[in-house]
This record gives C-alpha cells, structure tokens and sequence, in this order.
C-alpha cells in the first residue's frame, strides 16, 4: 500500500470524513514514501514492529503503541521485516469541533488546528483501548463505501439509523480519545511548526514532474544545491533515494489508472513516464505482486 503526496485521494466524505486504513501480511521489507495531508493521522500498531518518522524525528512502534501526525506534517513508515499489523486512521480536525465560542474549541481544538499547538507524536499504549474500539465501530460497517452510506441517508433506507448511531459512536470515541490526551498531557506547544519547507518543496516538485525525466541537475539546480549534495540531503531526510520515490510514485499512479480506467497497459506505462513497457511490466509486478492487466482483472 503506498500513499502520494501531498495525499490527492478523497479519505471518505464530507459527510463520513473518518477512514480507516489497514496494512499487514506484507512480508518483506516495506517503506510507504513520505508524505503529508490534511487530517489528522493516529497510527495503531496492532502488533510488530512499526518504524515511523514525522517531521525528521523517527520512532519506533511495537505493540498496542500509538503514534499522531498532525496536519501538514511530513512522515513516512515501514518495516524492516514486513512484519507488522497496524491501522492509519484519518479524520479533520472540524470533524470533532464544536461552536466557536465554546470553552473546548477555544482551548483545545482551535489552537489544534491553527497549528499553534500539537499533540505529541509518539503516546505509548495507553490509548490502545480506543483504538480498538473504533476500528471495531468502523469495520462494523466497512461493507459500505462512505459514499454508499451517503445514498442510504438520501434514500431514508431502514439502515439510516444504524449508520447515524454508529457516527455518533465514532464521534465519542475520538472525543474521548483527545480527553484522554489532554488528562495525560501530551498537547504541546507546537516546536516544529514551519519546518519541512524546503522537503515539502522538493517533493511537491517531484511529484508535479514524476511523469517525465527529472536529472538530478535540474533538480539540484531547481534547489540551488549541487547533485551530490540534493542526492545526499534526500536519501538523509526521507531514507529514500530520488529515483526509488520517482517510482514509488509512478507505480501509485500506474496503479490508481488500472483501477480506474480501461487504458492499454502501454499507453498506462507511456502516462506514468514509462518509455519501456517490459521494464514497467516487471517493476509492476515487483512492488504489487502481479503483472498490471492480471492485477487489473482480479479487482
């Protein structure tokens, strides 16, 4: 599973805003590229080991371990094993808020997501409990898309109470959740507010461009940095080689068009910047386990 950035995919609606995501049985060794979005991110390490790094600083997750992304910052994770289960949830901050004038927007949720404060990025295993309650909540009704759930709420189908009472359980848990990390005192002053500029710059650049050759001379030079040293200061900060994220890249978004449209896989790997088609087929396989028009037709 390997995620864009900045993250363009939808993470469900407006009206069901809240997503889970599950990752586990990979087994080899993984790495899901840096990236940033808009939401909030709790990272729930079921079980394993998890190496997680946000904004720089990096962290290691075993079990029942929590980690928070707050907005806009930078992170990637991965394993050196593959062995590891875990879940990314992902909601907006307004999903929790309240009136303006109210003592918890005004205290808690709007210095959140103004930015001015953070909630700490790695909190232990004391809040495990809610998490496994809201994925239980969420895999509840994970047979419906959040769009699906949308129409039942339209149409007034008999299932619309259900799914309004399992958002307000959603709702309650998350609540309870950010009382829990205030009781425990892990909202911060926000000390890395600002920082990741210059990475987010370079890899909004990469991503603007990966569908076509990018030399790492014009990429330094697009950074006023020597090819030695824009080569050295990616793979430091991101654990990632410039040509390892260009594909990573390129593979997603080869992905999402198999997916999502009846293009020939040749005019696919033309459109992900792909001159040899054979190379792409194999580079396909490697990272998805399938050739693209057998994983094509197996979704």
């Amino acid at each position: 599973m390997y995620f864009e950035l900045k993250e363009n995919r939808p993470h469900g609606t407006q009206k069901y805003p809240f997503s889970l995501y599950h990752i586990y049985n990979i087994h080899h060794s993984f790495q899901i590229p840096v990236h940033w979005h808009d939401e909030l991110e709790i990272i729930y390490v079921k079980s394993g080991v998890l190496n997680v790094n946000i904004s720089g600083e990096n962290y290691t997750g075993s079990t029942g371990e929590v980690f928070v992304v707050s907005p806009g910052n930078l992170h990637f994770m991965g394993s050196q094993t593959g062995k590891v289960d875990y879940y990314t949830l992902l909601f907006p901050l307004e999903y929790v808020s309240f009136q303006s004038n109210d003592l918890l927007e005004k205290e808690v949720m709007a210095p959140l997501k103004s930015g001015k404060r953070m909630i700490k990025p790695q909190l232990g295993a004391g809040l495990s409990d809610i998490c496994d309650n809201l994925i239980a909540l969420e895999h509840s009704d994970l047979t419906l898309s959040a769009t699906q759930k949308e129409q039942e709420i339209a149409e007034n189908t008999s299932d619309n109470r259900n799914n309004l009472i399992i958002q307000f359980e959603i709702k309650s848990r998350l609540l309870l959740f950010f009382k829990r990390v205030l009781q425990s005192g892990f909202i911060l002053e926000n000390n890395i507010s600002g920082r990741n500029t210059t990475e987010k710059e370079m890899i909004s650049y990469i991503q603007q461009n990966f569908t076509r050759k990018i030399s790492l001379k014009e990429f330094g030079n697009q950074f006023h940095l020597s090819e030695k040293y824009i080569s050295r200061y990616f793979k430091e900060h991101f654990h990632i080689t410039i040509s390892q994220y260009i594909n990573h890249l390129r593979m997603e978004h080869a992905r999402q068009l198999l997916q999502e449209t009846t293009l020939p896989v040749t005019e696919v790997a033309m459109r992900c910047g792909y001159e040899n088609v054979s190379y792409f087929i194999r580079s396909f396989k490697k990272m998805y386990g399938n050739p693209p028009l057998k994983y094509r037709n197996e979704i």
